[in-house]
């Protein structure tokens, strides 16, 4: 029902692996998902890309004209932001979108819908009232996925670390230039705050190379010299966005 609930699943051994969202393509990244792998000991095993397709969702026998609050989670709800105003719902915020379908089905007010995927309207029976409301429609979210070990040897790898710098100038670029002088690819960076002083940040950097490489362990060495804190969380077989229909 939760992220946290995914990691502690895991983490106790009552589940193998986790699915969690990392970032969309439109909205950015899931900042719950950054600070708990801050504070977990599992590994990012894998990632995979999926295409958003929202969908309107209500009760059978309920029309467009008859809702006025719409459910989901924020994400969900950022990303259909246009929709929701021209149609003038009311958004409120769930823990996820399949469970905001079945918020809206236990509570059985045709004024209500749920935005969520098609596939989550036929589980719990329920009507699509309208698809394809997302904003913008190259929409995709990224997922990683967690374990307790990694998984073999990646043909096409990358690797996720995260790190903090001291608060003077320059410090960013001395922390990356490591990769820049091996020519490691950065397929991603991101600031998190971290909590515990104001206006300062944990950096997510995910780059292209396996942590077992020559030339990656030299750069993570050079970057642990540079930094306050340096934490690999994994290297894993880098996903692919798979071609349009």
């Amino acid at each position: 029902r939760s992220l946290l609930s995914v990691f502690t699943a895991v983490e106790a051994g009552a589940a193998d692996y986790g699915v969690v969202p990392i970032e969309n393509s439109i909205e950015g990244g899931v900042g719950e998902t950054y600070d708990l792998l801050l504070s977990s000991g599992l590994r990012v095993v894998g990632e995979v890309y999926v295409r958003v397709v929202h969908c309107l969702i209500g009760l059978e026998g309920a029309e467009l004209s008859d809702i006025r609050r719409v459910y989901s989670h924020p994400q969900a709800l950022a990303q259909c932001r246009a929709y929701i105003t021209m149609m003038g719902f009311e958004p409120v915020s769930t823990y996820d979108t399949a469970g905001a379908v079945k918020l809206v089905k236990e509570m059985g007010d045709r004024s209500n819908a749920a935005i969520a995927s098609e596939r989550a309207a036929t589980i719990y029976g329920m009507k699509v009232l309208a698809k394809g409301i997302e904003d913008y429609g190259r929409n995709y979210t990224r997922f990683l996925v967690m374990g307790r070990e990694a998984l073999g040897t990646p043909r096409r790898p990358k690797t996720s670390v995260i790190f903090s710098v001291p608060h003077r100038a320059g410090a960013l670029f001395r922390a990356l230039e490591p990769f820049a002088v091996r020519e490691i690819n950065l397929t991603k960076i991101e600031s998190r705050p971290t909590r515990a002083r104001p206006w300062q940040y944990y950096f997510f950097v995910d780059f292209e190379g396996d942590s077992r490489d020559e030339r990656v362990r030299e750069a993570l060495a050079e970057l642990a010299s540079r930094t306050l804190f340096l934490k690999v969380l994994g290297t894993y077989e880098s996903g692919r966005i798979e071609a349009e229909e």
